[in-house]
């Protein structure tokens, strides 16, 4: 179904194109029409999203701020189809998952969505490979073993950490928990990354080790990505910035002077380097 304002769905028949006609728009992977969400709290009833509009066209890295209380946790939610709007309309690459079942969305999280979480979410007495490999179990995949094995492993060189493979969280540092915690992302090669305040228990120079590889995948791998964040030196990694508040979008810009984390890391003195 059609939805009023989407730009052009991947596939879409166009006639009449000329030799110099303008290109076809990048494809939108996320839209959202009229998104609302309200929770009951006792007698009360407490609207989170008020309506929300917004298009994420693909191989964007678009970062949503806002205070505590804003509404971009509930957004990055339902983005995440961790949760339904009540009402409005959510369309993830042409399809509308706003009204989906509960498994039905289970499917969509296991194969196109990839999470990272502040807290790394790792089980600790499993591999940082083992770790990886876990969203492959939980999809039902028909690889073998072996191969497996072999993807997430390509994964964890993807992150730097080939050398890692076998060991637990517990014997690594909070930036490689955190690339233990991308690599898991990706491997099940998901259209999205939803990234929620990833470097908020980093410090300052693994935060932008994580932001730099967030912009090499965006670049190098054309992957969408959603980052949500309060700090808004971290959100200028990104190519876009949208800001909540009660439950509205109230500034959507393009980021003028974009941060670029390899130039950064180049630059930073030797006694930042965490250990």
């Amino acid at each position: 179904m059609a939805v009023p304002g989407c730009r052009v769905a991947a596939g879409a028949v166009v006639s009449n194109i000329k030799d110099d006609a303008v290109p076809d728009p990048v494809p939108t992977v996320i839209a959202t029409r009229h998104l609302v969400k309200t929770f009951v709290v006792g007698d009360h009833q407490v609207k989170a999203l008020r309506g929300v509009n917004l298009d994420v066209p693909r191989g964007e890295f678009l970062c949503v701020t806002g205070p505590s209380g804003s509404g971009k946790s509930t957004f990055m939610h339902i983005v995440g189809c961790l949760s339904r709007p009540t009402s409005g309309q959510y369309i993830l690459d042409g399809q509308d998952v706003s009204q989906m079942s509960k498994n039905e969305l289970a499917v969509v999280r296991n194969t196109r969505i990839g999470f990272v979480f502040q807290g790394f979410n790792l089980l600790s007495r499993t591999s940082a490979l083992d770790n990886v490999e876990l969203p492959l179990l939980y999809r039902g995949s028909a690889l073998k073993t072996a191969d497996r094995h072999r993807r997430a492993k390509d994964m964890l060189e993807a992150v730097g950490l080939a050398d890692r493979a076998s060991h637990y969280p517990n014997q690594l540092s909070g930036g490689q928990l955190q690339r233990v915690a991308i690599a898991r992302a990706l491997v099940n090669e998901p259209s999205i990354i939803l990234a929620d305040e990833p470097t908020g228990n980093l410090d300052t120079r693994t935060s932008i080790e994580v932001m730099g590889l967030f912009q090499r995948l965006n670049i190098e791998r054309g992957i969408t990505v959603v980052l949500i964040t309060h700090e808004h030196d971290i959100a200028e990694y990104g190519t876009r910035i949208v800001s909540f508040r009660d439950g509205h979008v109230v500034t959507d810009r393009p980021v003028a002077n974009r941060r670029t984390a390899a130039d950064e890391l180049a630059n930073l003195p030797v006694e930042a380097e965490a250990v």
